[in-house]
């Protein structure tokens, strides 16, 4: 006859076994047990169980009165050999009201002056005989304690008489109302000051002290240590997940020969105490000999196996060892918890602040990165008589894929470039880079504008594998006649502004590195003494497209008259105004004067 134990444990096998944690968490979400007795009595077992139901994701709730026990040949003696034991749930204290300072002196005073006692009582304490009452709700919704007037006894001859009385009890009752919403004010107040105070808590910086000078691995040891003796066990070991959270691998230990690191990794599936522990229980064998589907990693008479844990990740297990069958108290199995999540701190700790350390590397890079970009962008204006150029870039980030350029040609032309590379940070300030070199290298020979745009999508395509792509304006423009050639690919927009407007690069063409052999047409145009051109990047558009672009063309017609430097001043400051900073992509702009004589 197969042991009834034995039975059970086989049945629970399939279905803790072959699972990740996430699914180990809802094998059995209905049910909480304890097995409290197994032994052989004269070629016969006993079994001693129950099971009690609770609502899933419910906190359980110690059972008082345990439902009938189902006894299976049961003898006079059980031994009691494990327990499981699920951590309760304790409500977070919040600030109450009757904290708030000066509560009770208000009520007094109030009653002094109008006669109506104000009270401020939890809802539940609240009686329903009120003559008028406010419920204040909590930062949650819920309606934590109501604020009521309970009527003067009027004795003898009143202050007033009795047709001025209901508007004196109506101008009370106001008051009382906006006192409500008052402390209903204050209240949220102390709570989101509650929260922002633990918020500030844990925004304290990481950084290595100078004298945290020991390893990890002794810190791990001496906790180890330290909880294994107070509770009187003779080892004790850390087991950590990996990454698929399949295996167990023995991190550190206690008490147990150091060759026990260089042991396979167990794995997780059938080991069934430490999948009950990595789903929230406490496992306590008192006797591990009789229970060896249970699979003690450790040949040791007790054992008890509790989770190693952050909020919302499991980390792996802890176990204490004892080298005799014993009991483990309550208090014994709390504390043993508390050492697995001193384990986890310093785990997580380490875990910061190797994170941190890599952070603050990586954004000191990223800002050396965007000085050297921003460095790139030119600076000293080409001395042509008549003519004002100006612009400015703003990344959406440190890093970014805007930049505009300007230099004089070998033939005295002025050319003027405006880029804007796809993709985000780092991507982004790469392709730029690359995009700008390419410009530069080209306009040291003889070309046109078509000529500039094919050659530089010829080269951002041979030197990328196919993912770099980009947007360019670029205009050659003669000083002495004002002609312009330009060509556009991408997504940039220009415009030339004077008495009316003149939109020169408006539809969206074939964007730079996307094939080989695209073809962008150049066009030419004129720019007339006091006329403006204006060149800005697809950012700017997407800042402005709730308003309309119009609105920044109608912004330059009207100030044309100022200089280059004052018109991008001036469009820049409207876009800081007007439209929302906190979603901002790279936004360039570059302004091109021709100067009335």
């Amino acid at each position: 006859m197969p042991c009834a134990f034995c039975a059970a444990s086989a049945w629970l096998q399939p279905a803790l076994t072959g699972r990740s944690v996430a699914h180990a968490a809802s094998a059995f979400p209905m049910l909480i047990y304890n097995v409290h007795g197994h032994r052989e009595t004269n070629g016969k077992y006993a079994v001693y169980t129950r099971i009690a139901a609770c609502e899933k994701r419910a906190t359980p709730a110690r059972i008082q009165n345990p439902p009938e026990a189902q006894v299976i040949n049961l003898s006079q003696h059980v031994s009691t050999h494990l327990r499981l034991h699920v951590e309760e749930q304790f409500e977070v204290k919040r600030p109450e009201m009757d904290e708030i300072r000066g509560l009770a002196g208000l009520c007094r005073s109030f009653q002094n002056v109008t006669g109506w006692r104000l009270r401020c009582a939890p809802t539940e304490e609240s009686p329903s005989t009120f003559e008028w009452s406010k419920h204040i709700s909590a930062p949650d919704g819920r309606a934590e304690h109501v604020l009521a007037l309970e009527p003067p006894v009027r004795r003898g001859t009143p202050r007033r008489s009795e047709s001025e009385r209901p508007n004196e009890d109506a101008a009370t009752k106001e008051l009382a109302d906006s006192i409500g919403e008052l402390i209903g004010e204050l209240n949220t107040t102390r709570f989101a000051l509650w929260q922002r105070e633990a918020e500030l808590a844990a925004g304290v910086p990481i950084a290595q002290h100078a004298d945290d000078e020991s390893h990890l691995a002794g810190r791990l040891e001496t906790v180890l240590q330290a909880g294994a003796k107070a509770v009187g066990c003779q080892a004790a070991a850390a087991y950590m997940l990996d990454d698929a959270t399949r295996r167990l691998k023995l991190r550190s230990c206690w008490g147990l020969p150091k060759s026990r690191l260089l042991d396979p990794p167990r794995q997780l599936r059938g080991a069934a105490a430490d999948l009950e522990a990595l789903v929230g229980h406490a496992v306590v064998m008192e006797d591990t000999s009789l229970l060896p589907h249970w699979k003690v990693p450790e040949e040791f008479r007790s054992a008890v196996c509790v989770p190693i844990s952050s909020p919302t990740t499991p980390l792996g297990t802890l176990w204490m060892f004892c080298d005799r069958t014993r009991k483990f108290s309550v208090d014994q199995t709390n504390l043993i918890e508390i050492v697995a999540g001193r384990l986890a701190a310093d785990l997580e700790r380490e875990m910061l602040l190797q994170h941190s350390l890599q952070s603050k590397t990586i954004r000191r890079q990223l800002t050396h990165a965007a000085g050297w970009q921003h460095h790139r962008l030119p600076r000293i204006k080409p001395l042509l008589h008549g003519w004002q150029v100006a612009g400015w870039t703003q990344q959406g980030d440190c890093l970014g894929g805007d930049f505009f350029d300007w230099f004089v040609l070998p033939d005295g032309s002025l050319a003027v470039a405006v880029g804007d590379a796809q993709g985000k940070m780092i991507e982004a300030g790469l392709t730029a880079a690359a995009l700008h070199t390419a410009l530069k290298s080209h306009a040291s020979y003889r070309h046109s504008a078509q000529q500039m745009v094919e050659r530089i999508n010829e080269t951002l395509w041979t030197a990328s594998a196919g993912d770099q792509f980009a947007s360019l304006f670029y205009a050659m423009i003669q000083p002495d006649s004002g002609k312009i050639e330009h060509a556009a690919a991408g997504h940039v927009y220009a415009a030339i502004v004077g008495d009316a407007l003149r939109p020169i690069a408006t539809a969206d063409t074939t964007p730079l590195g996307t094939q080989p052999d695209a073809e962008y047409r150049a066009s030419h145009d004129e720019l007339a003494s006091g006329e403006v051109l204006v060149v800005f990047s697809e950012g700017i558009k997407k800042a402005v497209k709730s308003k309309g672009g119009r609105v920044l063309w109608r912004l330059i017609q009207r100030n044309r008259e100022r200089s280059a430097d004052e018109l991008a001043d001036k469009f820049r400051s409207f876009l800081d105004r007007h439209f929302d900073q906190a979603a901002i992509e790279d936004q360039t702009v570059l302004v091109v004067k021709r100067v009335p004589h």
